[in-house]
């Protein structure tokens, strides 16, 4: 069973379960796949689905803290649910010090050694790391070991 037929039957159960918040998260998902389905008219694998699932996560976070600094505890709990609900069909992600050896090793392996490397360092890290990574924790830690 791919990724997104798993997402479906969660979908299902969630209407059998009448767990509302949980359906009507999965299906905003469900419609996103479709969208760029008939957008790109293409088949998604896994892969596909993964990254829009980190852009779904990554648009409630922003919303989220926008929510946050508005004074919206409301609606900015709505998005948290949202992402707790995406969140387990994601990749582990990598602790600090993990994300840290992974990119020591990059440093090394592309030869940065001051911060004008960093776009060298960027793009390899970006590739290896997609998925077990967000890009601002990348980005940081790259700043940190280059600076």
């Amino acid at each position: 069973m791919n990724l997104r037929e798993k997402i479906n039957q969660e979908i299902k159960n969630a209407m059998k379960a009448k767990e509302t918040k949980k359906r009507d998260a999965l299906r905003l998902l469900s419609s996103a796949f479709k969208q760029i389905e008939v957008d790109e008219r293409k088949d998604l694998n896994d892969d596909d689905v993964i990254k829009i699932i980190q852009t779904q996560v990554k648009k409630g976070k922003d919303s989220a803290s926008q929510y946050k600094d508005a004074g919206r505890d409301d609606l900015m709990q709505i998005e948290l649910d949202e992402i707790a609900f995406y969140e387990p069909y994601l990749p582990a992600q990598l602790s600090d010090d993990e994300l840290s050896d992974v990119i020591k090793s990059i440093i090394t392996k592309v030869g940065a050694s001051t911060m004008k490397d960093m776009g060298k360092v960027m793009g390899t890290a970006s590739k290896d790391l997609a998925g077990k990574a967000d890009g601002k924790r990348i980005n940081q830690c790259v700043k940190e070991l280059l600076g």
